[in-house]
């Protein structure tokens, strides 16, 4: 049986940020296919997050491919890039970005009302459900001011599920975290998971580790971390 078509493709993905500036990727290569969970880690200032960016088609590369879902987003219209990233992607990030003036329930909500005018019945059920998963019935109303920094990670997450995205993006989901609320934070996302594929970009040696494989980033260039120099 021949294996499937990756759910993303990066090849020879090479950025600057100055014309002559030094190579913050260079030549950096990553498949990953349905369900399959990568770690990401390396030193601060390594470019894991501007690699994570371009995998999410928030940022361009200078030179390379990325495919995702079968689409080359170099080839994307700006609108098509978005309407991409919004059907396929979700994303985590280490500070949350809940808008404050929007209950938990309502974060959650945001990514459906970025593909339509109003929020459904059903669509709201969703929301509940997540949050419910997450340990968060309780704090459906909640402002984001009133949740606790794991309350809120998790809020992030069930944003995160709420578009049924293919690729999940975390970007140091768990760097605010404690230990025990890493654990928790992990474990709750993983159970969410089935066939969505998750790259994450951590620090964290117990959140790599729950992931199928761990790449390092280091010198421009991603590499499985037992081969690294």
């Amino acid at each position: 049986m021949e294996n499937p078509v990756p759910i993303l493709r990066a090849t020879g993905v090479r950025k600057r940020f100055e014309p002559d500036g030094d190579w913050v990727l260079d030549g950096v290569d990553l498949d990953i296919g349905t369900g399959e969970r990568i770690a990401i880690v390396g030193p601060s200032g390594s470019g894991k997050s501007t690699l994570l960016g371009i995998l999410g088609t928030l940022e361009t590369p200078s030179s390379g491919t990325v495919m995702l879902n079968e689409a080359n987003i170099g080839d994307l219209s700006d609108p098509a890039r978005a309407q991409l990233r919004r059907d396929t992607v979700g994303f985590i990030f280490q500070d949350h970005h809940l808008l404050p003036q929007c209950t938990a329930l309502q974060n959650v909500t945001l990514p459906i009302l970025a593909r339509q005018s109003s929020i459904t019945s059903d669509a709201q059920q969703k929301a509940t459900t997540l949050l419910t998963t997450l340990g968060l019935q309780e704090r459906l109303d909640a402002w984001p001011h009133q949740l606790s920094t794991g309350e809120r990670q998790r809020v992030a997450v069930a944003r995160a599920l709420m578009g049924s995205p293919t690729l999940i993006l975390a970007d140091e989901p768990t760097g605010s975290l404690d230990r025990s609320s890493t654990d928790t934070l992990m474990a709750l996302l993983l159970e969410q998971l089935s066939d969505t594929a998750l790259i994450v970009v951590t620090h964290s040696e117990r959140v790599a580790k729950a992931c199928d494989r761990i790449l390092e980033l280091t010198d421009g260039k991603l590499v499985p971390r037992d081969s690294a120099p």
